[in-house]
């Protein structure tokens, strides 16, 4: 006999949590599959050694609309990071920090070399239409290189913007959607990024427990099938009828359930190291202004400085990033060690590797001109949410779960 349910949310990351959480809260009868063993999807901590590891390198943003309306960040114990950078210049260390958050690092900012008046004025131009609300002319947006020209900033303090961003973004070519990029500059001028106490799998993991039905795990789906009005959702020896399904799997698995296109996505390579000495005191990310940079990183962070929780006592934690892609190569553990030395100032010889994620699909493009209300009916007439229907970023992703729920009810969106 085939089970049947009003609403079948197919996977279990932020997308498809929020989705559930709101269709639950209109009295709706919903269930939950996810393909891997937890809930979180992109989202992954794991505890190795004393560690906790996030796979890929992911912070949390307060300021994010979404995550203030839905998350209980408070529950969460965010440990922020500082609010600057650490930036490896070809003589030196330099640091550019919040003037409010970080008054202390005033003096040190302004004498960092970075700051020339044109450049100055450069970057103040690009960025001061993130703090003038939404823009009317969508039609004017264009890729984040050309806005960055446009505006005059270069020298030093671009290539620091650039890095920052490649970091932020997963792409260093600057073709990301400008209008999408100056969304993100608001956000971190507004609130400082930071990571939960118990990892970043506790965002997902507060969702799922506010389900009253726990989500199934270890259930990959593999077919959908209209039947009379209906879908027939299979999934191993399971079967279930259900009035609506919401695709809200991984991309991939999203595109080849639905027979739509596979989204394009941006992937990164993250290192992660322990170290009984910490490679430097500071609680910023560190970035290569140098031109050209010495090396395949994009960030490095002694973790532990910013997030205790993340190390056992006594030893560090260090994250090392870089992109991946089509026609880039895989930077190997020594490419990444040499440039971790050269960003921190500090040998790598003592680190232990505790854990290496390679992750091909971690944000979905986000090209010019932004577009972040695509419809959500997808070819074979589900329902189909997630951050490559949004926006890429765990904003977009909650939007889109909710978008999702408001169509299931036959609300406006």
């Amino acid at each position: 006999m085939t089970d049947a349910c009003d609403v079948l949310v197919v996977g279990a990351g932020l997308a498809g949590l929020q989705c559930a959480r709101d269709l639950q809260a209109a009295g709706r009868e919903v269930l939950v599959w996810e393909a891997s063993d937890d809930v979180g999807g992109r989202i992954r901590t794991d505890r190795i050694d004393g560690f906790l590891v996030d796979r890929g390198f992911q912070v949390l943003n307060p300021a994010y609309p979404a995550v203030r309306r839905w998350v209980d960040v408070e529950a969460l114990a965010l440990q922020t990071f500082g609010a600057g950078l650490r930036v490896r210049r070809r003589d030196s260390l330099a640091v550019l920090a919040h003037p409010v958050r970080e008054p202390g690092l005033i003096l040190r900012t302004l004498r960092s070399g970075l700051l020339d008046l044109r450049s100055v004025a450069g970057l103040l131009r690009w960025a001061t239409p993130a703090f003038a609300g939404p823009r009317r002319h969508p039609g004017s947006d264009c890729p984040l290189r050309d806005a960055l020209d446009r505006a005059g900033c270069s020298g030093e303090l671009r290539r620091v913007v650039d890095q920052f961003l490649a970091g932020v973004l997963l792409e260093d070519e600057g073709s990301t959607s400008n209008e999408f990029a100056l969304q993100l500059v608001r956000v971190f001028a507004t609130g400082v990024p930071g990571l939960p106490r118990d990892g970043m799998q506790a965002l997902p993991r507060q969702l799922a427990e506010q389900l009253t039905t726990p989500v199934r795990t270890s259930t990959r789906v593999a077919s959908i099938t209209p039947d009379g009005g209906a879908a027939l959702v299979a999934a191993g020896e399971s079967r279930i009828r259900a009035r609506h399904v919401v695709l809200a799997a991984d991309p991939v698995h999203s595109a080849e359930l639905s027979g739509s296109d596979v989204p394009a996505m941006k992937g990164v390579l993250t290192h992660w190291f322990a170290a009984d000495e910490a490679p430097s005191g500071a609680d910023m990310l560190h970035v290569d202004g140098r031109a050209p940079a010495g090396g395949p990183l994009v960030n490095a962070a002694v973790i532990s400085n910013a997030a205790p929780s993340y190390a056992p006592a006594g030893r560090h934690l260090i994250q090392a990033s870089a992109l991946l892609g089509p026609g880039r190569p895989v930077p190997t553990e020594d490419d990444v060690r040499r440039h971790a030395a050269e960003l921190f100032s500090s040998s790598t010889a003592g680190w232990e590797l505790v854990a290496r994620h390679e992750v091909p699909h971690a944000l979905p493009l986000q090209p010019p001109p932004l577009r972040s209300l695509q419809p959500l009916e997808g070819p074979s007439g589900l329902i189909i949410c997630g951050d490559h229907r949004e926006a890429a970023s765990i904003n977009g992703a909650l939007v889109s779960g909710h978008r999702a729920a408001l169509a299931v009810l036959g609300r406006p969106g």
